[in-house]
């Protein structure tokens, strides 16, 4: 068998072994986060959120028809899509891998030897199958995100780069070069992520065109591929766009022509230049000119996927971000523009004093016959700035985070060394150096590990290395050994990789830079372009996986180097079958054995049973409130592909503060009828009323909501105030807010049963909690004015306590939903948790809801670990709620029921603390048994914590995870008064003598 053929099948088989991992360990169901979103848009073909990816969109429309109607099947074979897709991403990778191997080790006009073509394809195996089972690689391989199609891109245009290579000095080899520009453009439509490749790309045509390579020469061709990128990225995609949108605003406001002449005009300008470009490259023969225009028209055909979504925008589907039915909504919307800009080069500290506010800009927007102002963009003005801004977030938390990381005090103003050493650091150390080590190395736990400290952090196996940075590994807790992400590569994958790149560079410089700058460009040279803020709201390490690749092909070259080795004492063949089996225990084999369990999501659907049940714990045409991305988009996802409960109205109060979006939930969607939204287009419009001041009018009493709305949303000079400039803004008059209750209307709507007609309130009171109002909340503000408990209310119990503007008092527990309940304050309530309308709960838990078999499923990823805190919640209020109410006979049902679908381990430590609350209230029912039963669970949980804790601050001689120490004592010595309490005495003793063992060992740290 021929070389070629060899190389083909041994690629296939790489493909095979991937696409079956993943299909069977693949999410059977919508996952968390933004998924839920994909899936519903490429369902009914919708507008997802900024900047787009209509490529996936497609993509995954056409997957979703192999469902054959079956809606439920719908988002299971949207993550087939990127299972088969991240299988040819180790495709390609394997083709890529063995094509570096074979020119690196074949001489001119030589063939290759068995041993030869044994090492090649031996380390296109190891470097494909290793990022195969690579940690950040797998987790996108198996949901429905943009990342497994990203990774496609990526790997399909570099392995096209190097078939180009391999055939420049043919006739028709410039057909690769167009195929990577159309690519390019086509990637645009799926992840920005792809045009980090750009740079290798340019530097591989360099050395193959460039016979005499000098340092200069290099220094140019790296400032030209920084160019070509910057190229793709602000010229084709933003400024082409913004051209469109100024020809288009001079034959509106300037000519009179309808909205649409000047893009048309533009766009028969653009096509017409290069048709006539390309024609005079021909005539005059002029390669480079015609290459160049030919590349540049091919990537604006591939980012000509956009008119999807301005299509579908046109037809207004429920799920439209940004309406992008117009050149100006389209340029933000592809600019970003909601996520804000953030300091590169230069600019501000966290503290550096504002002295102004200066106009960068105008914002316009779509008016009915012409384009219109809709405000202005302004930036402020600082006193002093500095290079390298790294800390330059003045929200309170992030300023909190600057402060205790680096150990500034108030008075503190950060140099630009400040500045650098937090970039290395925190943000390249922490935020990447972690992720790359969680892949090659190994991991602790699938914890947040953001914010430092001991919690998600990598983890070799190797116990005296881990123990300098880790503290004492002999005694690990459960939360690490018996965590799925608990992985162990003993460094052997990170060698692998550090043994092909030695071996790549001493044998072939040129196209190991290129791997090296491919490797940094998808890397580190991302952490210092996004200069993201501190604590995101998950671990970013999907975005780095193009640098995990380029890595993986090292691992791959790392067979070669290991053959290299073994040579000195074996013959070639058995050298290379020797290195082969070697290198394939030291990676994939490791990395899968590892990685399987916290990577198999088969038997969870956690997020699906979640999303069903926040709809159907909702009362008939109920307005549900949602905030942020779990407790949205995988909503969205059940009522739009599943049609789940369609009378429910979902409200994103994250969107709600979008013109767009209050447009959207003013008409019928699905079978939910308009909100009651009073509010006139002209007065929430973009640039009105987009935020209000709150300012005190020293009014006493409470006022009647619908008297501020009308003030809010007056045109009248008389209620506003006149600033500074002369300008005129409404503002809040007062924070004391009220809406007078009908009993009658409260009654015959079913928002309060006859039963409890005695509870209901003249009036809801409530003190707004915040110093202005958004949009978003000026419309909640007119749905709570004109819905007149027609419709129920509810929010969604995971937000910020912020987002119920104060409304808490009122808010009830039904499940994973608070409803708004117009009923005389309890004084005798003190903890929101303990606010419940057990009837509906108590019907949700034990009746409605699905619990995505948690309690037996293999491993729960860190969202549906913190869920199942969330549900045990749930249970403790109802059951808090029962008792006070003398059910006994339900309250033993619904411990019955907890015990059913509460997982046995403990997966977090807000578990342990939900546990006790629960164990609490069994021994209120007298069930003693049960109650000793899970104290002595938890109490052997929390002492091989705190043991290994407090070995941990014995080797270091100081506290070490000081919170997560206080925690499990505070509960520990709760356990000890609980038990007492109820009698069980010798248990109490028990508790009490391990609590003083650990205050005793812990005392000596306690001021260090």
């Amino acid at each position: 068998m021929t070389y070629s053929k060899i190389n083909n099948l041994a690629g296939w088989i790489c493909f095979f072994i991937a696409a079956i991992t993943y299909t069977l360990t693949m999410d059977q169901s919508v996952s968390f986060w933004d998924c839920g979103e994909f899936i519903a848009s490429a369902f009914r073909l919708q507008v997802v959120h900024q900047p787009g990816a209509p490529i996936v969109s497609m993509i995954q429309r056409i997957f979703s028809t192999l469902a054959l109607g079956d809606k439920t099947m719908v988002a299971y074979f949207i993550n087939l899509s990127s299972a088969l897709a991240s299988a040819a991403t180790i495709l390609f990778l394997f083709w890529t891998i063995t094509a570096l191997a074979k020119k690196t080790i074949l001489k001119p006009d030589e063939k290759l030897s068995n041993a030869q073509i044994t090492g090649i394809i031996a380390s296109g195996l190891v470097g494909a199958l290793a990022y195969a089972f690579s940690d950040s690689f797998w987790f996108s391989a198996v949901e429905a995100e943009v990342y497994a199609i990203s990774s496609l891109f990526t790997a399909v245009t570099f392995w096209a780069i190097l078939k180009w290579e391999s055939q420049a000095n043919e006739p028709q080899a410039d057909r690769w070069l167009l195929f990577v520009a159309y690519l390019t453009g086509l990637s645009i439509g799926v992840h920005l992520l792809n045009l980090l490749v750009i740079p290798a790309i340019i530097f591989v045509y360099y050395f193959k065109k460039t016979a005499s390579v000098s340092w200069q020469s290099i220094l140019k061709t790296f400032l030209l591929s920084i160019a070509a990128l910057a190229f793709v990225q602000f010229g084709v995609i933003q400024f082409l766009i913004s051209l469109a949108a100024g020809f288009d605003y001079f034959f509106v406001n300037s000519m009179n022509f309808a909205f649409g002449t000047g893009i048309i005009f533009y766009s028969l300008l653009v096509v017409g230049g290069l048709f006539y470009g390309i024609r005079y490259s021909i005539i005059k023969n002029k390669r480079t000119l015609n290459l160049l225009l030919l590349s540049v028209s091919l990537i604006i055909f591939g980012y000509s996927s956009f008119a999807l979504l301005i299509i579908r925008a046109q037809a207004k589907p429920n799920l439209n971000n940004y309406n992008v039915d117009n050149v100006y909504s389209f340029l933000r919307y592809v600019g970003r523009d909601q996520y804000g800009d953030r300091p590169l080069l230069y600019g501000q500290n966290y503290n550096s004093p504002k002295t102004d506010i200066q106009t960068t800009g105008q914002i316009l927007r779509k008016g009915k016959n012409r384009y219109e102002s809709a405000g202005i963009k302004s930036e402020y003005v600082y006193a002093d700035k500095t290079l390298a801004p790294r800390m330059y977030s003045d929200k309170p938390e992030h300023i909190s985070f600057y402060k205790n990381y680096m150990g500034f005090d108030d008075e503190h103003k950060p140099t630009l060394l400040d500045n650098l050493k937090y970039m290395f650091s925190f943000q390249t150390g922490q935020m990447y150096m972690r992720y790359f080590m969680w892949n090659f190395a190994g991991r602790q736990d699938n914890q947040d590990g953001q914010r430092g400290g001991r919690d998600g952090q990598w983890l070799s196996g190797i116990k005296p290395i881990d123990a300098l940075r880790l503290g004492n590994q002999n005694n690990l807790p459960p939360s690490i050994t018996e965590n799925k992400a608990y992985n162990r590569f003993f460094f052997l994958p990170l060698i692998m990789g550090i043994i092909g790149a030695l071996w790549h560079f001493k044998r072939n410089q040129k196209d190991a830079g290129v791997i090296g700058l491919l490797f940094v460009f998808t890397g580190v040279a991302i952490v210092v372009y996004l200069n993201s803020v501190p604590v995101e709201p998950r671990e970013r390490d999907y975005a780095y996986v193009g640098s995990f690749y380029a890595f993986a092909i090292w691992i791959g070259l790392g067979v070669l180097g290991l053959k290299e080795l073994a040579s000195r004492k074996l013959k070639p063949m058995r050298a290379s079958l020797v290195a082969a089996s070697i290198a394939l225990l030291a990676a994939p084999v490791i990395m899968a054995s590892q990685g399987w369990d916290d990577h198999n999501r088969s038997d969870s659907h956690l997020a699906h049973d979640m999303s069903v049940n926040y709809l159907k714990s909702c009362a008939p045409n109920a307005i549900l409130f949602t905030y942020g991305d779990n407790d949205t988009y995988p909503v969205w996802y059940a009522q739009e592909v599943e049609n789940i409960r369609p009378d429910v109205r979902v409200v994103n109060l994250s969107l709600f503060t979008a013109d767009w979006y209050i447009d959207g939930m003013k008409k019928k969607q699905n079978a939910s009828a308009p909100l009651p939204i009073s509010m006139k287009p002209e007065q929430y419009v973009e640039g009105t009323r987009d935020i209000i001041y709150y300012q005190d009018y020293k009014i006493n009493q409470h006022i009647e909501l619908k008297e501020i709305l009308d003030i809010l949303l007056s045109d009248n000079d008389e209620d506003k105030v006149v600033m500074n400039d002369g300008s005129k803004y409404n503002v809040l008059p007062t924070k004391k807010l009220k809406i007078t209750v009908n009993p009658k209307q409260v009654l015959d709507t079913g928002t309060v049963p006859k039963e409890d007609a005695g509870k209901i309130a003249d009036s809801i009171q409530w003190t707004y909690d915040s110093d202005y109002v958004t949009k978003g909340t000026l419309a909640l503000f007119d749905i709570l004015t004109h819905n007149n408990w027609k419709r129920p209310i509810y929010f969604t119990g995971a937000m910020p306590d912020a987002q119920y503007i104060g409304l808490t008092k009122y808010l009830y527990t039904e499940g994973l939903n608070k409803r708004l309940l117009p009923l005389k304050p309890n004084p005798t309530i003190t903890e929101d948790f303990d606010r419940v309308n057990t009837k509906p709960l108590y019907k949700n838990l034990m009746q409605v809801y699905s619990y995505g078999n948690m309690k037996y499923a293999n491993h729960l990823d860190r969202q549906s670990a913190d869920d199942v805190n969330y549900i045990s919640t749930m249970f403790n209020s109802l059951l808090t709620g029962l008792i006070n109410e003398g059910k006994l006979s339900e309250s033993k049902k619904v411990a019955r029921k907890y015990f059913e679908v509460i997982p046995d381990k403990f997966y977090t430590m807000r578990q342990v603390m939900s546990t006790y609350y629960f164990t609490e209230n069994l021994y209120r029912m007298n069930d003693l048994n049960g109650a000793n039963a899970l104290i002595n669970k938890s109490a052997e949980h929390i002492n091989k914590e705190l043991n290994y804790l407090t070995e941990s601050s014995e080797t270091n001689k100081r506290l070490v995870s000081e919170q997560n120490i206080r925690f499990y004592l505070a509960y520990l010595g709760q356990m000890v008064k609980l038990t007492e309490a109820f009698k069980q005495n010798e248990m109490s003793k028990k508790l009490e003598e391990q609590y003083n063992g650990f205050i005793t060992r812990l005392t000596p740290f306690a001021g260090s």
